[in-house]
């Protein structure tokens, strides 16, 4: 009888165990690290309906943007683009108005990182779908038949979440290793990457980062000095403005000292710091360290900014110059994290080049098509704290046009139901240097979220999911597609040329102008049958236009959009109801005999034809015609 009695404990216990090992939460989207990618692929994810989980290690959302003090935006002014674009607009009202924020030269929109944290946490509030576990770390996760199980750490208790989807949103890429992920580190060689301004051998070099502080004027006659640091050297600093360095033996533009402090001047009479010549720049690979070998690391690189203000407040007289009270949530008022440049760089679905990225139109594969994210900032590398910086490529504001980064550099190539966002993305390390900037990684996460929550809603894995979708969500979020300078999202052709740009039928140019990186539709200018001919050639019809003259006239119009609805098995546009529709959208012109414009073309080609729907395309931009 006692064994029975002990056989049924046993089991009884073994039943408990098996009940537990089940207990866990279910979340549909779960997004580890709320930095700039992870902190808008949770509200994306979470404005579609699904229910969406953000994990920050930290105290803040924002990453780079806030807990790391790098609150001065650079590139995309002129690109209005979804979440990035409603982030500035917050800021916008909160210091009345766009000249509210322009307080420095390096960027048109500076901002306290404490309002910034503050506007984000505000913009995930008001999403029911969204919720953020603060302090707390992803310590262990499982790949499931689908999906993984996550063990996060919050508040000293192991918590067990379901996913269908994980997305990638640290700083480093951390997760995409414990995932498996295949990535690089450093640079890429010449011979990998065909790019010719790369180095002719890889190495594992990553980009500086930099320990930001941000500083306040305290007014003259205040001494905000701080201690001298331990081992202080102020020879680093020397040529950091001009004065001191003969500046024919550097290779950099020295500016006058007062006029380098307003280089990152913020709201409120605060400054951030951040300079990049002889300034706060620290090399550290750290990406393959423990977590407790990379904090006792990152002290240096803290230490060495320490060093930098001291050298300011002392050589340099700005004395009243201290370190902002109140502005971090730190007993030492620096930021919570260093602003890191560059991360892991997975192997994924595609590989976007400099070649991809310079001349989008010209390569084999198409992957402006797939484009999920714009960017117009140039290649900018940061290497010159590095030890032998001389032998690396010049990588400094090297100019390319703007561009639209491709869906497949954020689904790894094997490992299934995750996305990886941030800097982690399938880039080589030279468009890193471009990529790796706020908009950007903003628009990213963007993707990220929007890929995440359709993979959900139609039961599949993110490399399942039609590109084509993806970007019709994000189009209705008001982001962009393709990087056209001069279509604002206001006008009413917008969305129509964003499609028929992702297409390829009608094709923009890169253009560099002065500190601008451009990408042009002319919109206002006249369609030549040219341009027609090669978007039809594209299409791989048998029709096009004869060259009698460069305009295009209405009964052309018609004549190729029947060519196409004749493909599409559509019945045949009449002239009477092509004028008709031109007369309710008020061009007139056409009616008249005026020639048609390329913003015109684009309205009319995506009204009778939608090929951007009915051509789907791959993960590389090819097209797969619709059955």
């Amino acid at each position: 009888m006692k064994k029975i009695v002990l056989l049924f404990w046993v089991l009884c216990g073994l039943l408990s165990n098996a009940q537990n090992s089940q207990e866990y939460d279910k979340i549909d989207v779960v997004v580890i690290g709320g930095g700039a990618s992870g902190t808008m692929a949770g509200i994306q994810s979470a404005r579609l309906g699904v229910k969406t989980l953000i994990v920050e290690q930290g105290p803040w959302l924002g990453g780079m943007l806030t807990s790391a003090g790098v609150s001065a935006i650079d590139g995309n002014h002129n690109l209005h683009s979804g979440l990035w674009n409603e982030f500035r607009e917050s800021l916008y009202d909160y210091y009345g108005g766009a000249e509210g924020v322009k307080t420095g030269w390096v960027s048109n929109v500076l901002f306290e990182p404490s309002v910034g944290a503050d506007i984000l946490e505000k913009m995930v509030s008001k999403e029911p779908n969204l919720k953020v576990l603060f302090q707390s770390k992803l310590t262990k996760l499982e790949k499931r038949s689908k999906g993984w199980m996550l063990y996060i750490l919050t508040n000293g208790v192991e918590k067990k979440v379901a996913a269908n989807v994980l997305i990638d949103g640290t700083e480093l890429g951390d997760v995409a290793k414990m995932a498996g992920v295949d990535y690089s580190i450093g640079m890429d060689a010449r011979q990998t990457t065909g790019e010719e301004i790369a180095s002719t051998k890889g190495n594992d070099i990553i980009q500086d980062l930099t320990y930001v502080v941000i500083l306040k004027d305290f007014g003259e006659g205040a001494d905000k000095t701080i201690a001298m640091p331990k081992d202080y050297d102020p020879n680093p600093f020397y040529c950091t403005c001009k004065g001191r360095c003969d500046e024919d033996s550097v290779s950099r533009t020295l500016w006058e000292c007062d006029h380098m402090m307003k280089y990152g001047g913020l709201p409120n009479n605060k400054v951030m710091i951040n300079w990049p010549i002889y300034g706060n720049d620290y090399y550290l690979n750290i990406i393959e360290l423990s977590e407790a070998e990379r904090e006792r690391q990152l002290e240096k690189a803290k230490w060495f900014t320490r060093c930098y203000i001291y050298y300011l407040q002392t050589e340099l007289g700005f004395k009243n110059y201290g370190i902002a009270e109140g502005e971090f949530p730190t007993e030492d008022g620096f930021p919570m994290i260093p602003y890191h440049r560059e991360s892991r760089r997975i192997k994924g679905k595609v590989l976007f080049t400099v070649n991809d990225l310079a001349k989008p139109f010209s390569q084999k594969n198409k992957l402006y098509r797939t484009g999920i994210a714009v960017g117009d900032y140039p290649i900018d590398h940061h290497h010159a704290a590095y030890h032998g910086d001389m032998d690396l490529p010049d990588l400094h504001f090297y100019p390319v046009p703007s561009y639209s980064l491709p869906l497949g550099t954020l689904i790894p190539e094997t490992v299934e139901d995750l996305i990886v966002a941030e800097k982690s993305i399938s880039v080589t390390n030279i468009v890193n240097g471009t990529t790796r900037l706020q908009p950007v990684c903003m628009l990213i996460g963007q993707a990220a979220g929007a890929t995440a929550a359709i993979a959900v809603q139609k039961d599949t894995s993110p490399s399942g999911v039609n590109v084509r979708d993806i970007q019709s969500t994000l189009l209705d979020a008001q982001a962009y597609l393709m990087p056209y300078f001069d279509v604002h999202p206001t006008d009413k052709e917008f969305k129509a040329i964003q499609r028929i740009g992702a297409t390829g039928f009608l094709k923009g140019e890169g253009k560099n102008i002065s500190w601008q990186n451009l990408t042009l539709f002319y919109p206002d200018s006249v369609i030549t049958k040219e341009a027609i001919n090669s978007g039809l050639k594209d299409l791989k019809l048998d029709f096009c236009l004869a060259n009698k003259n460069t305009g295009v006239s209405k009964a052309e119009t018609v004549d190729v959009i029947n060519a196409i609805r004749k493909c599409q098995q559509k019945s045949k546009l009449r002239l009477k109801n092509f004028e008709e529709y031109c007369k309710q959208q008020n061009y007139k012109g056409i009616l008249s005999g005026d020639n048609i414009t390329r913003r015109q073309f684009a309205f009319l080609l995506d009204y009778f034809c939608d090929p951007f729907h009915y051509w789907n395309i791959d993960i590389k931009g090819e097209f797969e015609m619709m059955k």
